[in-house]
């Protein structure tokens, strides 16, 4: 069976440590890898998954291209990794980097909210969320922090009704820890969810019952590296007994659906 991880993280050489452990230190949880983009290379070898989404939020707006160009750079040297660039609330021109994104090769956007500090749902975010709707690229979101006003569920819903065909990957089953907020969110074709930094918190019954309530169709597997590791967050994802066919959609033929490989 081939398997996609659609949520994992990779940094510069020489910064890898430092982000990876800032990473740490930011949710109080033990990394378990540098963040190295060979290391994560070979991890998906040690899983038997042939590829993974790769991206690394910028926490300032001045990182922004050159994280791209990091992230472009990896995935023409890993034939395994596809690339998701990055956006900051404050890049100056988001058309731009967005166009010039794409022309790298880098397929949709991850924004982290509680790490760059804005609400998903603020107004000054609508002009990119429509030239990204509008382009039919996705936006991986990191969902759901109690600690943080930013990325709760229903700052989600309120931007899906505002603009209806954006795609959206819901990271961490939609709720990372806003467990009780994740049935606030429509069924949509538009709305995915994936896996990662979730199974060592909900319980599989649960698990289950979410992605049977929004359908597996809607559902990828993700290992959110370098917080994990790949081939113990898919040995989790099996303990939820989902049907073979479920099992090969959420790990590879969502993926290849929403990317188009």
């Amino acid at each position: 069976m081939k398997i996609t991880d659609v949520h994992a993280h990779i940094f510069p050489q020489k910064i890898a440590l430092k982000a990876s452990g800032a990473t740490g230190d930011f949710y109080g949880i033990k990394m378990h890898h540098d963040g190295m983009p060979h290391t994560l290379k070979n991890e998906l070898s040690r899983a038997g998954i042939s590829r993974a989404l790769v991206c690394s939020p910028a926490t300032t707006a001045h990182q922004v291209e050159s994280i791209n160009d990091f992230i472009a750079e990896k995935c023409e040297k890993y034939p395994e990794f596809v690339g998701l660039a990055t956006l900051h609330p404050e890049t100056p021109d988001p058309e731009r980097e967005i166009l010039r994104s794409e022309s790298l090769g880098l397929r949709g956007v991850k924004f982290h909210p509680d790490f760059q500090r804005f609400a998903i749902d603020d107004e000054k975010m609508f002009p990119t969320y429509k030239i990204l709707e509008e382009r039919k690229l996705p936006i991986l979101f990191h969902m759901g922090d109690k600690r943080y006003p930013f990325s709760n569920p229903h700052r989600l819903v309120t931007v899906m009704e505002k603009f209806p065909d954006l795609i959206v990957v819901g990271a961490h089953f939609g709720g990372y820890s806003e467990w009780e907020s994740v049935m606030l969110y429509p069924r949509s074709r538009n709305l995915f969810f994936d896996t990662s930094s979730s199974l060592w918190k909900l319980s599989y019954e649960e698990a289950a019952r979410l992605i049977s309530h929004f359908g597996a169709e809607q559902f990828m597997f993700g290992s959110d590296f370098p917080m994990w590791t790949p081939s113990e967050e898919l040995e989790k994802f099996f303990k939820i007994g989902l049907s073979d066919e479920e099992n090969e959609m959420i790990l590879n033929g969502n993926f290849e659906r929403l990317f188009g490989l």
